[in-house]
């Protein structure tokens, strides 16, 4: 009937779009790692799902650039991720033998170039054709017009072909939000935070406005206050320095010299943002720029040299870097300030700000390579490197997205802050979430979130901090109030929490979450909120996902199932499970008053006595 009064409007002229809605039971906004993770888990599950991407490729940053996998653990994270790193790997393998360089560079498939991750994630997703579609060139705008609600959950949603102008409407029973920016859950009204926390609302380090050496002290000026500032946005390079396929970039149409010029004093006097400046002088610096002038490399301490000056770049495959921006330098290829409204902003002014930004990015390359007032040595170095000229084909080499490192952040069932990330006691783990849905690893850290200013030896905001093996609480990909959307890329958590959850290792496993998640939800007909943690825990641990990390438990033991329920249960809070060992008189009072029964271990095994708790809990024996 639905279909049949929409059909008549159309004829008669009252709706301006004849399209009749597409009904899937996912559907996914965002072609990201996490949006693809998402609908793979759903497709597994038995579940339909479309991913609607704005431009003409998914994948997100790692098929644009980002191809050092962020992650500090190997085997913190694992599952779906795990999955496309192990395809990778195979890829390398196969295509140029196993001893060769290219394996090596790949760095056990953790390291890879754009081009290989848009094809890996292709052959992931024609595993799952039958039951993934995925619509390219689709926008979504935040308007209360583009989204249907009803009670509490989303009925639908209208996107702009971006091929026809076309308005496309998409129907679910479950919602994802994949974007990067959080457009959907802002459509949604979901309560969202843009900007950073003080540090008196959860006491996080680097909380608030801050200045911070790299691997260095916090500075003078340092507030510690709440602000709406956003860290900083660039696009990941590709870079070569095989001549072969190497582009020099050329000079920008809107070349600004001004804007780079800062940085022929860094060169000379060896300036950089890093904790040896603390011990540098000025009689040093000086001596340097004397040194280079007469021909020579920085002398500095910590000092880098040529592209490293204005990039931070790591081995991939096949003589190409990812070049990210560079930690130690006061200006590189991140801009601050300007990408400020980027989360909220509309589209027109999403894509003003892009082409702003790369023009911004070639110009300093292109100042670096040609620039006179450099040192002729320094500028040698730097044109060493150049745009890789078998990336990005149809865009001239460079990078189709750029890298949002935060948009909003909502807030869901659970606020992930610093302290998830945080050791309770030295030597231990993280507090440990009854309802987790992944482990994770990367330091807390965040990019600028202003230019350099002048008398300051650092950037406002730029930090890391190291933390340990972590694990992330289902209620960061559950939003308040909508109950039929969950949020894997845009999560719930501060400006310093979000900042070690903002890495595609994680997102892919909350996508993988969410798609399960959505499932469950869909098979029992209930609420997001509704489902049971147990089940969803269950089929991630059968989809060799790491949910609690043990040094010395790996997804293939025998062993893998039983020591993720028992750990998630609290019978093995340390870093190894040893399951080849008797049980200590603390473990076996531990696992009495976890089991509610007196233990009697005799002469069996850690693994024999949690083996038959685990068969007995789970009505395995």
């Amino acid at each position: 009937m639905k279909k049949y009064i929409l059909s008549l409007l159309c004829t008669v002229g009252i709706l301006s779009s004849c399209q009749q809605p597409e009904t899937y039971d996912i559907v996914i906004l965002g072609g990201t790692p996490g949006g693809i993770m998402a609908a793979i888990a759903a497709s597994r599950e038995g579940k339909t799902s479309v991913i609607l991407e704005r431009s003409a490729h998914i994948g997100g940053l790692p098929v644009n650039g980002l191809g050092a996998t962020d992650i500090a653990t190997k085997g913190a994270t694992t599952g779906l991720f795990k999955e496309f790193i192990d395809r990778m790997l195979a890829y390398y393998t196969q295509t140029y033998g196993e001893n060769s360089k290219q394996v090596r560079d790949c760095s056990q498939g953790y390291h890879f170039e754009p081009k290989v991750a848009a094809l890996i994630f292709d052959e992931m997703l024609a595993t799952e054709k039958e039951r993934i579609t995925i619509r390219t060139m689709q926008q979504f705008d935040v308007s209360p017009q583009n989204i249907r609600m009803e009670k509490g959950k989303i009925q639908s949603i209208t996107l702009t072909n971006r091929t026809n102008g076309k308005q496309e409407t998409y129907t679910g029973k479950i919602f994802v939000d994949a974007t990067y920016e959080g457009d959907l859950g802002g459509a949604a009204n979901v309560p969202y935070r843009i900007g950073r926390e003080g540090k008196s609302e959860f006491n996080e380090p680097g909380a608030g406005k801050i200045y911070k050496l790299w691997k260095g002290p916090e500075l003078e000026g340092s507030t510690f206050k709440a602000d709406d500032a956003l860290q900083a946005y660039n696009y990941r390079l590709c870079l070569t320095n095989d001549p072969a396929i190497r582009i020099l970039p050329e000079k920008p149409e809107n070349y600004n010299r001004k804007e780079y010029t800062s940085l022929i004093d860094d060169v000379y006097l060896g300036r950089h943002a890093g904790a040896d400046m603390l011990e540098v002088t000025e009689e040093m610096m000086n001596a340097n720029k004397e040194h280079i002038l007469k021909g020579g490399k920085t002398q500095i301490p910590g000092d880098v040299w040529g592209m490293w000056k204005i990039s931070s770049m790591t081995t991939l495959p096949n003589m190409k870097m990812d070049a990210n921006n560079q930690h130690l330098a006061l200006i590189s290829t991140d801009l601050p300030e300007e990408n400020q409204q980027w989360p909220t902003a509309t589209w027109e002014w999403r894509d003003q700000y892009a082409q702003r930004l790369k023009e911004y990015i070639l110009g300093l390359l292109w100042f670096a390579q040609n620039d006179d007032a450099l040192p002729e040595r320094f500028r040698e170095a730097c044109c060493e490197w150049g745009l890789a000229a078998d990336e990005y084909l149809d865009n001239g080499h460079f990078p189709r997205q750029v890298y949002v490192r935060e948009g909003r952040r909502f807030e869901g069932e659970y606020f992930f802050t610093a302290h998830d990330a945080l050791p309770v006691e030295p030597g231990k783990r993280p507090p440990l979430h009854r309802s987790i849905i992944t482990a994770s690893h990367y330091a807390l850290d965040s990019h600028a979130v202003h230019k350099r200013e002048p008398g300051k030896i650092a950037l406002d905001g730029f930090f890391s901090y190291p933390t340990v093996v972590y694990t992330v609480p289902f209620g960061v990909i559950v939003p308040k109030k909508v109950d039929n959307l969950l949020i894997p890329v845009p999560v719930s958590g501060s400006h310093v929490g979000f900042s070690t959850l903002r890495m595609e290792p994680c997102w892919m496993a909350l996508g993988q979450a969410a798609g399960i998640a959505a499932s469950l939800a869909i098979d029992h007909q209930q609420s997001i909120r509704e489902i049971e943690i147990d089940e969803l825990q269950t089929k991630l641990i059968n989809g060799k996902a790491t949910l609690i990390y043990y040094r010395d438990v790996t997804p293939d033991s025998p062993a893998y199932s039983m020591v993720q329920y028992m750990g998630i249960q609290g019978y093995l809070p340390d870093w190894e499970a040893n399951l080849d060992t008797k049980p200590t008189p603390e473990e076996i009072n531990l696992w009495s008053e976890l089991s509610g029964e007196r233990i009697e271990a005799g002469n069996k095994t850690k693994y024999e006595v949690l083996n038959d708790l685990y068969l007995k809990r789970t009505n395995r024996k």
